[in-house]
Parts: C-alpha cells; sequence; structure tokens
C-alpha cells in the first residue's frame, strides 16, 4: 500500500541584508524536497513563485516588502525583436547539449571566471569545487546542464563558453543559474542562453521559462523584462507584465520593519 502524501513543512530563515536592494533585510520561507513526490512539489510550488535551490525550495518572505516578484515567459508567443535575433544570429554557431546535473572541473573555472568579472563579492563568490558539485548534483528533480560550446576542431570538443542549471517541470524550463564567458569575443551570451531556452521549450511544447525573481528598483535585475510576453505573479495569480509595469522606478518603502533540452 502506497504511502499518502504527506503535506510539507515549511521554516522561516533569520533577517540577513538584502543583495538587491540596500538598506533592507530579507527573510525566506522554505522546504525540503525529498521523497518520491519530490518533482511533483517542485512543479506546484514553481507555479506559486517558489524556486529550487540543492534539496530546498524557497521563495521571499521579507517583513513589509514584496519588492521580488516571480517573473516566467510564455514561450508560445515570444517573439524576438530585432536585437534578440541579431544575438541568435551571432551566437547561432554554437554547439549546445543538455548533460547530466554533474560536474565539471570545465564548468566550475568557467564559474570562476563568471563570478569574478560579474559578482566578485557575491554570496557565491567563495564557492569552491565541492560547493560546486552539491549545487548543480544534490537535485531531488529533473535537472541538467546545458552546455554551450563553440565549435571543435579535427574533432575535438570545443571551448566551454556558457552553462546553464536547468530544472524540467511539468509546465517549462526553470533556469536555476547560468554562467558564461565575459571577455569581448561573446558579448550577449547570457541573454542568448534565456532565448535558447525560451526557444527550445517552445519546441516541444512547453509554455513558460521561468526566469526567477525580477526586483523592479534593482537595474541589475532589468534584463529578466526583455522577453516578451512575460508573466508577473501577484496577489491575483499570474498576469501579463505591461510597459508600464516595467518601467525602473524604486519599489516603495517597506512599511515597518529530457526531452526537452535534447
Amino acid at each position: 500500500m502506497t504511502a499518502p502524501f504527506r503535506f510539507p513543512r515549511f521554516f522561516v530563515t533569520s533577517p540577513s541584508p538584502c543583495p538587491y536592494l540596500p538598506g533592507r533585510q530579507e527573510r525566506k520561507v522554505f522546504t525540503e524536497l525529498n521523497g518520491p513526490h519530490a518533482g511533483e512539489l517542485n512543479d506546484a510550488l514553481g507555479r506559486i513563485g517558489f524556486r529550487r535551490s540543492q534539496s530546498v525550495a524557497y521563495r521571499p518572505s521579507c517583513a513589509g516588502c514584496t519588492a521580488c516578484v516571480s517573473v516566467r515567459v510564455v514561450t508560445p508567443d515570444f517573439q524576438p525583436n530585432a536585437s534578440q535575433r541579431k544575438l541568435m544570429k551571432r551566437h547561432g554557431d554554437l554547439e549546445v547539449s543538455a548533460c547530466r546535473a554533474w560536474a565539471t572541473d570545465e564548468q566550475f573555472q568557467l564559474l570562476r571566471r563568471y563570478l569574478a568579472a560579474r559578482h566578485p563579492s557575491g554570496g557565491m563568490s567563495g564557492m569552491d569545487e565541492s560547493d560546486y558539485a552539491d549545487m548543480v548534483e544534490h537535485s531531488p528533480v529533473d535537472s541538467y546542464i546545458v552546455e554551450y560550446r563553440e565549435p571543435g576542431v579535427n574533432g575535438a570538443q570545443g571551448r566551454l563558453v556558457g552553462a546553464c542549471l536547468t530544472d524540467q517541470q511539468a509546465d517549462g524550463l526553470s533556469m536555476i543559474y547560468s554562467f558564461f564567458e565575459t571577455d569581448g569575443d561573446r558579448p550577449g551570451l547570457g541573454n542568448f542562453i534565456i532565448m535558447d531556452h525560451i526557444l527550445r521549450a517552445r519546441s516541444v511544447g512547453l509554455a513558460y521559462v521561468y526566469l526567477g525573481y525580477w526586483v523592479k528598483g534593482s537595474a541589475r535585475m532589468a534584463y529578466k523584462v526583455r522577453y516578451r510576453p512575460i508573466e508577473v505573479l501577484g496577489p491575483q495569480g499570474w498576469m501579463l507584465l505591461t510597459d508600464e509595469d516595467a518601467v525602473i522606478a524604486p519599489p516603495a518603502a517597506p512599511k515597518v520593519l529530457s526531452d526537452v533540452l535534447a
């Protein structure tokens, strides 16, 4: 006899400095993903704004602040604009493959270069090989590392220039974390990786690509709303983001206190 599904237990972290908005504190509500129903639970939580990190699903739960908003691209209606089409053409020679969620030294060295260039003082800057392996390999759901390589020569494997840890959910792809070369040889790689995920999801009938959280007052998050149509999760559920809503403006101050990727 199959054991009944157990409702998950949720916990809340202690307040810590917000990484996006200076002077604010963040808290997260989280639960563990384990057992035979981990994938179903992750899918359900993803539809209400949770994200996955290893075997934990979490979402912001900050007192008096709702600046972090879940966003997802509506893949059937996505039409790249002129600059996005140009970017797709520029990187159209890259060889893309979905690999098992297994960490390699080549990926880790790429991550180190990416973090040093883009997030030198971020929370991930001190990651070592073991931390990276935990991030990639400790997944209780269907996960892949999508690799982006330059064309190989004489049968040799080409240079790894981008990678993305990606979850396959029932209604879409969830981009957990992407990293890439930031030198001048391949400008716009991060945007290309997002568009590649959108087009791949659409090609197999998946409705969404989940991009995590968008923070309206954070310029470093502005790229997430360049892919239209895009939905935001609010009190009334998922709704299309309008041009007016996407204008970068600081949010109000807090009141008190495996076929898809093959």
